[in-house]
């Protein structure tokens, strides 16, 4: 077997040897085959380079089309060799490595540009004959014999050698000759077409406009158009054409005959339907693609007044964990059986199911109360998803979420209402699945004000919108402030100062925690030096810093921190790092490693929050944390008097096991002086709260620290 060609030209001249060697059985023509491969290869050329153009243009491929029919390609079998040709082997040899499914989708539109630049060359030089056809029929109706017989044998040369389908009637409708292409075209039996009425070729797709422009032109009103048209052939298959009538006037005028010239365009027309069939629904399920779905949608939207829509948009809960363990293939399956129970869920008119992808599926319903139906859709589809369906012998339970968005057509776009089915779905899945959840306009503003924000922080800390505001920690003994609580707010463009609660979750979500969380260590552990060396007579501050838990698996935590306390010169005992109990609860020895480095390196770690993670005390052995901080659920108990017995016996308690434990205790959310006083007579060490101060900016606390001194 030979070596597969290596270069592109050498690709090129394989792909032309390929087309020619299908081209030269079909093609009456004086050339050799490697003669007419010779010929192939700059169109060839072309179409390789059409493959390639950015963006794609038709009139490349039109031009390889219409230069077949100039070099005398046009028996009915070149074009569709052709095209078979083109499909099956250019982009494989002309095509670039890596683009495949795109070069795929390019080369069936540059098909449909090659069919339709033959079809248009072959027509014009059909029209060019008919003129020498009705040239030679006039003429030899009114010359001598011999002139009669020279001009019908050029009229037969011309006639029956014709590549396209060739018919003259009377001006009754009458056939009186055909040609051997038109008889080819309906099956092969001239004498059911010769004699026959051209009445009897109606069909139930010709528009009414077609029998209208005939009866003009047997008037001799006009003296030619030109439809497209369907017939019945006899064995019922139906032939599509494109149809050119012409009138043929004596010598004198008058109107005599019809000439009829038609274009077999079925296989095109099959190749277009099979194309748009392709590129609008889904390969796997066979369900409506996002295309089609888009389309109807559209349509729905612009009923006009009055008119309503539904929508249910569904996402399979867990298919991803169906993928993980069993597989795609199974996964596929699983997706086409979920998609024949949901085709079978919408089948009232106005309804339809599409695939947009993955295991996200839509349903649509149309009419005047689709309040009502869109509900019943959603049930019926929830139903359906109920029986276990089996896969590769397993019973799979299917769950799934379900968004409902109903309302007027006319007050949406398609994709703001896709955008809030999908949102709504979402917030279903967030409410644990397998549920179904009508849009809620507030709801919307919110997520899609949370998917701005989370696409904005990137730009954000780029920018410098980031700002740290510091929050004092007050010993309760002296009421003398130790230190601060370092707390990052974002400067927001449109929206003002935002809080950490709504975008620190999503800087985790997107792993911007990480570059966040650093630059707020660093600007913290700079802050806290300015402090010791400009206010070194109101004693030690120290600055507590917040870890998430991205942070606390990220490999640089130690590096970094040490790195930071290095270049700027404060010693690690200034330095506090806060982490939840909930980050805590159940951590290995691998993500405590790297905090007892940090803790055998002088840095204290507070454990946050502490009270709302319900984690065992007797775990505080093992933690290396040497602060224990209450959550303010149990200051906010102490406002009102009488406080609950209970409630002081277990932050006793929680105290007196921190100070057993050498854990100094830390009380957040103090707003009262009652308070205060109560946590100090409880043998709290430090507390921090609007009834010392707000957090402020790095000034605030020196102008604490130092009127502590004075």
């Amino acid at each position: 077997m030979s070596a597969e060609p290596d270069g592109p030209e050498d690709r090129l001249r394989r792909f032309a040897t390929i087309w020619s060697r299908a081209l030269f059985p079909a093609t009456a023509t004086s050339l050799t085959r490697p003669e007419l491969e010779r010929q192939l290869e700059p169109l060839a050329r072309r179409l390789r380079d059409a493959l390639a153009e950015r963006p794609f243009r038709a009139a490349t491929g039109e031009s390889v089309g219409a230069a077949l029919v100039e070099a005398d390609c046009t028996e009915p079998e070149t074009l569709s060799r052709t095209l078979d040709v083109v499909d099956a082997y250019l982009v494989l040899y002309c095509g670039a490595q890596g683009e495949r499914e795109e070069l795929r989708a390019r080369c069936a539109r540059l098909q449909h540009a090659v069919a339709a630049g033959f079809a248009r060359a072959l027509r014009e030089r059909t029209l060019a004959e008919q003129e020498a056809i009705s040239r030679a029929a006039l003429a030899a109706r009114g010359t001598v014999a011999e002139a009669l017989h020279a001009s019908e044998a050029r009229f037969r040369a011309v006639f029956h050698g014709a590549a396209i389908g060739i018919g003259i009637a009377d001006l009754d409708g009458t056939v009186l000759e055909v040609n051997d292409a038109l008889v080819r075209m309906f099956g092969g039996l001239e004498h059911q077409l010769r004699g026959r009425n051209v009445g009897e070729w109606s069909h139930p797709d010709d528009s009414p406009h077609v029998w209208k422009l005939y009866e003009e032109l047997v008037r001799g009103e006009r003296e030619h158009y030109r439809v497209e048209k369907a017939f019945y052939r006899p064995d019922g298959t139906v032939l599509w054409t494109n149809l050119t009538v012409s009138l043929l006037r004596d010598a004198d005028g008058v109107p005599q005959y019809q000439l009829a010239l038609v274009e077999d365009t079925t296989e095109r027309r099959l190749l277009h339907l099979r194309l748009r069939y392709e590129a609008t629904h889904d390969a796997l399920t066979g369900l409506p693609n996002r295309t089609l779905f888009f389309e109807r949608l559209e349509k729905a939207l612009a009923a006009g007044k009055g008119a309503r829509f539904g929508l249910c948009y569904l996402d399979l809960d867990g298919f991803k964990a169906i993928n993980d363990s069993l597989g795609h293939a199974a996964g596929d399956r699983l997706l086409v059986e979920v998609a024949d129970r949901l085709q079978a869920c919408a089948t009232a008119p106005g309804e339809m199911v599409a695939r947009l992808g993955g295991d996200e599926f839509v349903a649509l319903t149309t009419g005047p109360d689709t309040e009502r139906g869109v509900d019943e859709l959603a049930g019926r589809i929830m139903h359906a998803l109920a029986t276990p369906i089996s896969v590769d012998g397993r019973e799979l339970t299917v769950r799934g979420s379900i968004g409902i968005v109903e309302g007027p057509a006319a007050d949406r776009g398609a994709a703001e209402v896709l955008r809030s089915a999908d949102i709504t779905m979402y917030r279903a899945k967030h409410a644990g699945g397998n549920r179904c959840e009508l849009a809620d306009p507030e709801a919307d503003a919110r997520a899609i004000t949370r998917h701005g924000l989370t696409t904005a922080l990137p730009v954000a800390l780029e920018r410098g919108e980031f700002f740290i505001e510091y929050q004092p920690l007050v010993h309760l003994g002296d009421g003398s402030v130790r230190g601060a609580e370092a707390l990052v707010r974002w400067l927001h463009p449109q929206h003002g100062v935002i809080g950490p609660d709504r975008f620190i979750p999503l800087a985790e979500h997107t792993g911007l925690i990480v570059p966040l969380g650093r630059w707020v260590l660093e600007e913290s552990v700079r802050q806290a030096r300015t402090w010791q060396a400009r206010h070194a007579d109101a004693g030690p501050l120290r600055v507590n810093v917040n870890l998430s838990p991205c942070q606390l698996t990220h490999p640089g935590l130690v590096s970094d921190t040490v790195e930071i306390l290095e270049r700027t010169g404060l010693a690690p005992g200034a330095l506090c790092l806060e982490v939840t109990e909930s980050a805590l609860i159940g951590a290995d020895d691998d993500l405590l490693k790297p905090l007892r480095h940090l803790a055998e390196m002088g840095v204290d770690i507070a454990l946050d929050d502490f009270g709302t993670g319900y984690s065992n005390l007797a775990n505080l052995r093992r933690l290396p944390v040497s602060v224990l901080k209450l959550d303010r659920a149990f200051t906010q108990g102490m406002q009102h008097y009488p406080v609950d017995p209970v409630d002081l016996k277990i932050v006793e308690g929680i105290v007196s096991l921190a100070h057993s434990l050498d854990l100094a205790v830390t009380v957040e959310g103090v707003e009262t002086g009652a308070q205060a006083d109560q946590l100090r007579e409880l043998g709290c060490d430090t507390a921090q709260g609007w009834y010392y101060a707000r957090p402020g900016p790095p000034d605030r606390l020196h102008e604490l620290a130092l009127a502590d001194v004075l």
